[in-house]
């Protein structure tokens, strides 16, 4: 009895002691010295939990950025994979409601959009700390500032680049359509041949909003928070035409591509002629991996395609935030950076890089300037000038509730 009194008395004092350490971190990091945040996280592990979807992503993560984090510095990384975000925002969540302020199970996520947004508004996240990160002084201060159109204030660090390509099979599609209206035109050419995930799949998401983009006078009028008039306007048009489209789709529009990874598989193996993918580079890491064919292509519209930053950001009550601190400062390294830009068989990503590149050190930026770019990949200056701005995550989120509402279910 005295023995399990003594054991419970010391998991008490340890606790405690642990709790007033986090306590003391969060009151005093931004005095800290760089060095100083750095030897406090020597030992720690932190558990990411991050979008799983990706093999490429994952193995990356898992093998050169973890071997990293544990050589350089002692800090230990777990990587936890999840189907969406909601998956650690409501696991985050919880854990506020229930008095877990400190030793939260969740250390880093990577996020973008309503789920940042959720997350700064619910007070959720610790920060802002990006300013304390000595690479942040590489990143892109225009296109950081904010996250789907909501102010990022420090609360996140940049971890990659985004921007939508249309992939096309150039064996069948010679001349691919180079708007949404030549696109649904097509579609009714070729049935069967094309389709997109079920939003909120993030890819199906966007590839909606590029509909709605193409049915607004002007992207203009859908910038800034969410106009109710504007949007019962544009989002008639574009139920109309994506229901319009519907039967055209492959499986003659009776179901939709859970995610992603299905729409990859399906335009890999030659079931559908088109889609729509959130990276750039994402048909040169397949086609390397032998999941697409040679022919596989990218382009973007005459009107542009969305592109975004996303993010690396820490919990409220993570008992490890020097050490995720620190795994979000490494992320925005050059060196790592440039790895991460490199095709998958090079061990690399295949990845966007969100630093600005007239801002690293010369022998990078030399490197960088120098990185192959795969026949299927198309160029930094065509991406760039073909970039348009994300929407303000309130327009996202009804968007994808009406989506289920007016076209899933009608």
């Amino acid at each position: 009895m005295h023995r399990k009194i003594g054991i419970a008395l010391f998991s008490l004092l340890f606790l405690v002691s642990f709790t007033g350490a986090q306590a003391q971190f969060e009151k005093s990091y931004m005095q800290m010295s760089w060095d100083q945040i750095v030897a406090e996280a020597k030992g720690q592990t932190v558990y990411y939990y991050a979008w799983g979807g990706s093999e490429t992503i994952n193995s990356f993560i898992n093998g050169y950025f973890k071997d990293r984090l544990a050589q350089k510095y002692g800090v230990t990384l777990k990587l936890v994979p999840v189907t969406d975000a909601t998956t650690y925002v409501n696991k985050v969540l919880g854990e506020k409601q229930a008095g877990k302020t400190s030793g939260g199970s969740v250390d880093l996520v990577w996020t973008n959009g309503e789920n940042f947004r959720t997350m700064k508004q619910g007070n959720l996240l610790f920060g802002p700390y990006l300013d304390k990160l000595p690479n942040a002084r590489y990143y892109n201060e225009g296109s950081t500032a904010y996250d789907f159109g909501y102010p990022v204030e420090g609360f996140e660090s940049p971890f990659g680049s985004a921007q939508v390509v249309m992939e096309y099979n150039s064996k069948y599609v010679p001349n691919p359509p180079r708007t949404i209206a030549e696109l649904v035109a097509w579609v009714k050419k070729n049935p069967g041949k094309f389709t997109y995930a079920a939003p909120p799949d993030f890819t199906g998401s966007v590839i909606v909003r590029h509909f709605f983009y193409a049915n607004a006078n002007n992207l203009g009028e859908l910038m800034g928070p969410l106009n109710a008039s504007v949007y019962s306007r544009v989002a008639a048009k574009t139920w109309t035409m994506l229901n319009d489209i519907e039967p055209y789709l492959w499986m003659g529009g009776k179901t939709y591509p859970e995610n992603s990874i299905k729409s990859q598989e399906l335009i890999g193996n030659g079931e559908i002629w088109i889609s729509f993918e959130y990276g750039p580079k994402g048909a040169e890491s397949r086609i390397t991996k032998g999941t697409y064919p040679s022919t596989i292509k990218t382009a973007v519209l005459d009107t542009g395609t969305i592109g975004n930053t996303n993010f690396l950001a820490i919990p409220f009550n993570s008992g490890v935030k020097a050490a995720a601190m620190l795994a979000c400062n490494e992320m925005l390294d050059p060196e790592v950076q440039y790895k991460a830009s490199l095709s998958s068989d090079q061990g690399g990503m295949s990845w966007m890089s969100p630093l600005d590149i007239t801002k690293v050190p010369r022998d990078w930026a030399v490197k960088f300037d120098a990185l192959p770019r795969h026949p299927s990949t198309l160029s930094g200056e065509v991406l760039n000038s073909h970039k348009v701005s994300e929407l303000m995550a309130d327009w996202l989120v009804k968007i994808e509730k009406d989506w289920q509402a007016e076209v899933l279910k009608k």
